[in-house]
């Protein structure tokens, strides 16, 4: 079902990429006395949010804004008296606040419909009332999708609050389902803001004064409540709707769940498993918990209801969502860190830089995520009041009666207590919530130590003569146990390279690739940023629990029962430790992750739907782990590329609601660098035995090929610590914690893979380019196979070619040939041969090694006269250079750019590395050195007043395409004394810069640079550089409603 105003999925625009950012806040009288005041002050602090939401095309449609109150019975008393409903006493009935067709007969329908259900469930209707509304006070845009607003009156009768609160829960959820999949013209337009006897929400696409003025209940001063929870909001997109304006049923949320596609994946999962003695067989009735097609805090919502509802309290269910860091934390309390370790083994966390502010009409409070990566202050003052938003200064107040003020710290949660009439600090929420049952007990008795297991009695050993064959089968190369492994065993971590390639895209290449190039990671871009994971280590985490997860709805001692392991990669005696556990809650079954060589591509597609029947199967049999295997690869038997094995088994499990019943582990010979083991947990592997790397490593000791003094054993150890101080950098970059986050994240998109292949093994992942399907996996897997085992005298490994040029290796764009012409045509100042390197690069692209390769010119019948043409010296004034800093490039380099692009009044740009002053001052022959274009990136570097306003343009470097989500790096050599002195540095020291900008954690934070930007250089246009990935579009149309001049 669509949304009003939502366009469908269509060329590059997908609903799914819409975003939003916003400002939250909340006022409440801490003894809990009801007045009109409270919703006035509310309205107050959401107006003087205003800056935080923003507009479209139509300056008087906002992008959403609303109130979460109480619900005021006398008020409703009366209103509903006016239109003919008699309601019972406060409590004693649900009000529900929905939005309804505009056309007479198909309100009706939804009418008719939501009544019967009520009845279905055994609840009685009382009747509606139609919410009064000023349509004029809003804007032409939001009254082109408005809907017609109505409130619903629900009976309590003979049961108790909590017990109505689950039957009006239930109402909805049916009514929603019933009505998304009826026949009912205008359907898209029916949506629940709320149903519940202690709360109702008034939002709508407002900006914030137009609340008040559109809503006229807001303004009836008999409207009165103790609390009043309000949210102004930004989209990220150009197409706001009214049911994605928050708040929510109980929480408002600013910021974004990077881990959201996992998320709802294993919310489905775990229907499979879920049982609730509070429900029973209405249970059921309620899936999918998390509805699709709505945005990531609409689904943190269901969440939190569905957790709530089946028993927990509201700050309980957001610890377990939004844990703080426990991991790295050695002064944590032991019994918070072990309820914290039992609800890991239960729910993953929904990562992502959030503040959330949360209701249930009694408690209202706020928690902050584990970085603390979004705005949240609050004050208390001398009359009772908290008030509590985005920044300070949201109402005004007299300073005397300030009481107490300070602000949320990460991982912390604020909370009053209108019943009680009190503050409960952070200390005492968990304090009482850890104390409630056993956890520490729990885990200490039933929680498995990888560490802790007795050793194997039997590790396989390394099979030196068949090795080589192995390694051709899996496609290694001597230039990867040279430059990708060899630097990892001896430093410990990535191999530091250049940026960027120029090899072909894979679906491009004439060579057979891994499954594994197919994909690109996403990253995390202006709505939410990426981690420092230097300079934040605390908060980052790759411990995880592996196994069966249990039931969500039910706490007992045995929920923890799984194996705790430090990191995701698994030595050959570690998994072989877990083979051998005899305990049946552990029992594994290995399955065969090959395909029969006989049966040719065609082959694979069947091995697959085998191998998920397998899966299946065994979970039926009592197996607790799953071990995903290509072990045994020979002659006849070909491996399933590891990570379509992984990904299909996972969706399939998913689908079938199974999932949750057993853990993942995949032993393959096929994961060598960083990218593919993200990839292989990314898509659902609990962890990774990479054996083949280990088998390498011995070989490489045996031939002498490691550094003297260092033998495979330590070898192996560095290897893992590589592939993990790489993981937590890749996690980073998506703004994401926990590898239990990432784990099933599938935080990539696909390039050349076709839909049919991807919505059956990889399902949700983004696919914008069409490519091969399963059999040509199958065709490239056997070539390499091929190569292994084909009869040869002298069995040697392919150089590769991928990172150096090589001949008769992968092509690079960047060549013998291409480099000499350019060489010879700069040297000699030679146009002739500047021609000819010109028609090799265009060549370049037609030998099809990228998507623009692909294009291909269209020409008009009869060619435009010149002069309707722009000129050749008006049309240079737009180029400009790449964004290279001096540092990167020499003096020399930098300065001739500078000079040549303001010869033909074109611009350069600076870089991220600052400008040296002597610059902005014209030469004596009137050239000048000064690169109009100045950015401003993540570190800084160089900006002060003088480098601003000495600028035509100023540049946000928000991600940069040859390495998105992280920072630029110069090596300690080049920063001599005049690098250093621009950069403010110290000569000699390796400078980093940041993956984010530490003042940019939302579009908000952009929003205030763009405008300190501008003030500091009237002048100067502001431009934002993005990268293009999958969702930039909706990224860009937030930094153009953000003020951004130019989008990059």
């Amino acid at each position: 079902m669509s949304i009003p105003g939502l366009p469908p999925k269509q060329g590059l625009y997908d609903p799914e990429q819409e975003k939003d950012s916003c400002g939250i806040g909340f006022v409440v009288n801490i003894k809990g006395q009801k007045s009109h005041t409270i919703i006035q002050q509310g309205l107050q602090i959401l107006e003087s949010l205003s800056h935080r939401g923003a507009q479209g095309c139509d300056p008087c449609t906002g992008d959403g804004a609303g109130i979460l109150l109480q619900v005021p019975h006398e008020f409703l008393k009366r209103a509903a008296g006016d239109a003919g409903v008699f309601l019972p006493n406060a409590g004693e009935y649900g009000v529900g606040m929905m939005f309804l067709p505009p056309q007479a007969d198909a309100r009706q329908q939804c009418e008719a419909l939501f009544t019967r259900i009520i009845g279905e469930e055994g609840a009685r209707f009382l009747g509606w009332r139609d919410v009064p509304v000023k349509s004029d006070a809003i804007g032409f845009v939001a009254r082109s999708t408005e809907p017609f607003i109505q409130q619903v009156f629900i009976a309590r009768d003979v049961l108790n609050e909590g017990q109505f609160e689950r039957k009006l829960y239930v109402i909805r959820k049916r009514v929603e389902k019933a009505i998304r999949e009826s026949a009912i013209q205008g359907r898209d337009y029916f949506y629940i803001s709320s149903l519940s006897a202690n709360t109702i929400v008034y939002k709508g696409l407002l900006l914030p004064h137009q609340m008040s003025a559109y809503y006229q209940d807001l303004k009836d001063e008999r409207l009165m409540s103790a609390l009043a929870l309000v949210h102004s909001r930004f989209s990220t997109n150009t197409f706001p709707t009214w049911p994605l304006a928050h708040p929510y049923r109980y929480i408002c949320h600013n910021g974004e769940i990077n881990t959201l596609k996992g998320n709802m994946n294993w919310m489905r999962a775990r229907q499979g498993r879920l049982n609730s003695e509070l429900f029973g067989q209405d249970l059921a009735k309620l899936y999918p918990i998390v509805s699709e097609q709505q945005s990531d805090s609409a689904c943190l919502d269901n969440a939190v209801e569905f957790l709530t509802m089946g028993g927990r309290s509201l700050p309980h269910v957001m610890m377990m969502l939004i844990p703080e860091p426990w991991v790295a934390n050695p002064q944590m309390d032991l019994d918070r860190r072990g309820f914290y370790e039992y609800h890991a083994a239960m729910q993953e966390p929904w990562d992502g830089p959030a503040a959330v502010c949360f209701t249930d009409g009694k408690f209202i409070g706020a928690t902050l995520d584990r970085n603390g990566l979004r705005p949240c202050r609050y004050q208390v003052t001398t009359d009772g009041l908290v008030i509590l938003a985005s920044e300070a200064g949201v109402l005004p107040m007299d300073v005397r009666k300030i009481r107490q003020k300070g602000r949320l710290m990460p991982g912390r949660t604020f909370m009053v207590d209108t019943v009680q009439g009190r503050i409960i600090d952070d200390e005492e929420v968990k304090a009482e919530i850890v104390s409630r049952k056993p956890y520490r007990s729990w885990v200490t008795e039933y929680r498995i130590s990888l560490d802790e297991l007795p050793d194997p009695s039997n590790v396989p050993q390394p099979d030196h003569p068949t090795l080589r064959q192995r390694q051709q089968a899996f496609g290694y190369t001597v230039e990867e146990l040279k430059m990708v492994i060899t630097p990892m065993v001896v430093e410990g971590q990535e191999a530091v390279s250049s940026m960027g390639t120029d090899t072909p895209l894979a679906v491009l290449s004439e060579r057979p690739q891994l499954l594994f190039k197919y994909f690109k990671q996403l990253f995390a871009q202006v709505t939410n940023p990426p981690i420092d994971p230097i300079r934040e280590e605390l908060v980052m985490s790759l411990t995880t629990s592996i196994g069966p997860k249990p039931n969500l709805m039910h706490e007992h001692p045995e929920a923890c029962r799984r194996i705790r392991v430090k990191q995701p990669i698994l030595t050959n005696a570690e998994l072989q430790k877990i083979r051998e556990i005899a305990d049946p809650h552990f029992k594994s079954q290995t399955l065969k992750m090959l395909f029969k060589v006989a049966e040719g591509p065609e082959g694979l597609g069947a091995a697959v739907d085998d191998l998920c029947r397998q899966a299946s199967q065994a979970i039926k049999g009592g197996y607790k782990f799953l071990i995903l295997s290509d072990r045994g690869v020979n002659e006849e038997w070909a491996p399933i590329p590891s990570l379509l094995g992984i990904a299909s088994v996972h969706h399939h499990l998913v689908r079938d609601c199974t999932r949750t019943e057993v853990g993942l582990i995949v032993e393959t010979g096929e994961p060598r660098d960083v990218h593919q083991f993200a990839a292989l947990i990314g898509y659902g592997a609990g962890t990774v035995n990479p054996y083949l790397v280990f088998e390498s490593l011995v070989d490489m000791e045996r031939d002498a090929y490691l550094p003297e003094g260092l033998d495979a054993q330590t070898a192996e150890g560095k290897f893992i610590k590589a592939i993990n101080k790489g993981l937590l950098k890749i996690f980073s970059k998506m703004g994401i914690s926990t590898v239990q986050s990432y784990c099933g994240a599938q935080i990539f998109e696909a390039i050349g893979l076709n839909h049919e292949l991807v919505d059956r093994y990889f399902t949700g992942t983004a696919s914008r380019v069409e490519g091969i399907g399963i059999q040509e996996i199958g065709e490239e897997t056997l070539r390499r196979h091929r190569v292994a085992y084909e009869p040869t005298p002298i069995r040697q490994l392919d150089f590769g070619g991928e990172i150096h040029y090589r001949i008769q290796g992968e092509h690079h764009n960047w060549n013998p040939d291409t480099i000499y012409k350019l060489q010879h045509a700069t040297m000699a100042n030679d146009p002739k041969s500047f021609a000819e390197f010109s028609q090799l690069v265009n060549d370049e692209s037609k030998r099809r090694s990228n998507l623009r390769g692909l294009l291909a010119f269209k020409f008009l019948p009869k060619a435009i006269p010149l002069d309707e043409v722009e000129s050749a010296k008006e049309i240079v004034k737009r180029f400009t250079t790449g964004a290279m800093s001096f540092g990167a490039i020499s003096k020399e380099a930098h300065e001739t750019l500078a000079i040549a692009m303001n010869r033909i009044g074109a611009k350069s740009n600076t870089g991220e590395g600052g400008e040296d002053p002597e610059r902005f001052v014209p030469l004596s022959n009137g050239d000048s050195k000064n690169s109009y274009i100045k950015q401003v990136a993540s570190a800084r570097f160089g900006v002060t007043s003088h480098y601003l306003v000495n600028a035509k343009e100023l540049q946000i470097k928000m991600a940069q395409g040859a390495k998105p989500g992280e920072g630029g790096q110069l090596p300690g050599h080049k920063v001599d004394e005049v690098i250093a002195k621009l950069r403010y540095a110290t000569p000699g020291v390796q400078l980093i810069s940041p993956p984010p900008h530490h003042d940019i954690y939302s579009i908000e934070d952009l929003a205030q640079l763009i405008f300190d930007l501008k003030n500091s250089s009237p002048d100067a246009d502001v431009s934002v550089k993005l990268v293009a990935e999958v969702g930039v579009g909706t990224v860009a149309a937030g930094v153009a409603k953000a003020h951004g001049d130019k989008v990059l």
